[in-house]
């Protein structure tokens, strides 16, 4: 019985250690929710992870090696401030769409440089920035002007 009950501990332990390590120690933000882009084209819909912590900020998207279409990462800066981002330690290229407190996009940065250290900058002051597999903005004319739906927006 004592054999026993030291097996299941320690298969109990393992399985509780993986999902610790799965939950914080992953490369993906805590929560997935749905975002709307509205264009000339029409409504976009995305599922996105949100990136609302210092920690999650500074995770991004790095160490990903794709991005499936519809899929991304909306960085959010609790208020509307000047953004500095880059690509350093991010395989994937990356369409850089930064958003105002309004929900209204201010600055595309298409096709960012894998890997790059180089600094994109917002711009301006934004409230979010929305990382999606580099294409998305031209394949769905996602332009600046455009209107980003998601709770964190005023305008929604």
């Amino acid at each position: 019985m004592t054999r026993r009950f030291a097996l299941f501990f320690a298969a109990f332990a393992a399985l509780l250690l993986a999902g610790l390590l799965g939950t914080t120690g992953g490369s993906r933000a805590a929560e997935r929710q749905i975002l709307e882009i509205a264009s000339r084209t029409g409504v976009h819909v995305f599922s996105v992870e949100l990136a609302t912590t210092d920690a999650e900020r500074a995770q991004g998207l790095m160490y990903r090696k794709s991005l499936p279409d519809g899929e991304g990462m909306l960085f959010d800066f609790d208020k509307e401030q000047p953004v500095a981002m880059w690509m350093k330690n991010t395989y994937v290229s990356l369409d850089m769409i930064f958003i105002g407190d309004d929900g209204k996009i201010s600055r595309i940065a298409e096709r960012t440089t894998p890997m790059s250290e180089r600094i994109v900058s917002s711009g301006g002051p934004v409230r979010a920035v929305l990382e999606v597999v580099a294409g998305t903005a031209r394949k769905y004319g996602i332009a600046v002007g455009d209107r980003v739906g998601h709770p964190i927006f005023s305008g929604r």
